[in-house]
């Protein structure tokens, strides 16, 4: 299968630049719980993409894409609660929150492209 490196992608650069953020950001959290949970859905999203680079087939690509796009809205909702507990502000919840959800967008195409191309041959 020919791609390039995932390094290259623009958005596991973007997904990884947000796990440091999100690091960054929970660094004083004294919810242990929520912290690990938020950290280790972050670190997923960059990881699954890394991961599905990795493989094979097409077919386990966009599965490992799909599986990074749900950690991204796993993190969009435990940002939301986050934030109503205040454990980080509402401004860096609406500043994250939607730098996932053009991650999320960014997955999706390229779900779709990888597709179309499995579907054309």
């Amino acid at each position: 299968m020919a791609y390039r490196s995932f390094e290259d992608l623009e958005v596991w650069k973007r997904a990884s630049n947000l796990a440091v953020r999100i690091y960054e950001e929970l660094r004083t959290c004294k919810d242990f719980g929520l912290k690990d949970q938020m950290t280790r859905a972050a670190v997923s999203i960059a990881s699954n993409i890394a991961e599905g680079a990795e493989r094979d087939t097409k077919p386990e690509y966009i599965r490992y894409l799909h599986i990074a796009k749900g950690s991204a809205a796993e993190l969009r909702t435990q940002l939301y609660i986050a934030s109503k507990i205040q454990v980080i502000s509402g401004n860096v919840q609406v500043e994250l929150t939607d730098e996932l959800k053009e991650i999320s967008r960014m997955l999706h195409g390229m779900i779709r492209t990888f597709r179309k191309s499995s579907v054309k041959g």
